[in-house]
């Protein structure tokens, strides 16, 4: 990682082959990517010390083809496959200096939520909110003193709201970038504690 940029990572294989039942990268992933471009030079210094990035999925194909990504781009990486960190609890917490999570969003009926399908890739219940209100509560738990989370959203799970809940958790947050995406108003919001100064 450098402030002169991040390669796109190779993911080809992603939505073919034995991993046609994946969720291809698309403009909410590629958001994250630019969001964490435009704090490249906090992330380097925060890399410093770090251990290996971990990730969960629910989804074992999805596991699979994030551990072929990794590969591929030579990156370190062991995806576990689990629900949100419960495998994961109480190991790291007050340990996560980055943490992202591109959840389920898509607003659908709430019997849509839970699959270890694909589905569980955009299902996100009742304002596309129901898996990542389950998520929330454990993200302070989860941060370093000086962690930032990553969250992706779009308008429907009403941003402005989140924001106000996680201030709850003394976490303050703000819209770090916006795009539109066909008909999807698609927003990366960026945590931090309260009492961090910002970067």
């Amino acid at each position: 990682m450098s402030s002169s940029g991040f390669p796109t990572p190779l993911s080809s294989h992603a939505g073919r082959g034995i991993f046609q039942d994946v969720y291809e990268a698309a403009e909410d992933s590629f958001l994250l990517m630019d969001a964490l471009q435009k704090d490249a030079e906090t992330l380097q210094r925060m890399r410093q010390g770090c251990s290996s990035p971990r990730c969960t999925d629910v989804n074992p194909a999805a596991a699979h083809c994030t551990a072929r990504t990794a590969f591929c781009n030579r990156v370190a990486l062991q995806p576990v496959i689990t629900d949100l960190v419960q495998g994961l609890l109480p190991r790291l917490g007050g340990q996560v200096d980055v943490l992202l999570f591109n959840p389920p969003y898509v607003v659908t009926p709430s019997e849509e939520v839970g699959s270890r399908g694909i589905e569980a890739s955009w299902a996100g219940g009742q304002r596309g909110r129901e898996v990542t209100d389950r998520f929330l509560p454990l993200v302070p738990g989860l941060l370093s003193t000086r962690g930032l989370f990553y969250l992706v959203t779009i308008a429907e799970n009403q941003p402005d709201d989140i924001i106000r809940l996680m201030s709850h958790f003394d976490l303050e947050g703000e819209s770090s970038l916006t795009t539109r995406a066909g008909n999807e108003r698609l927003s990366v919001l960026r945590f931090h504690r309260k009492q961090q100064r910002r970067q």
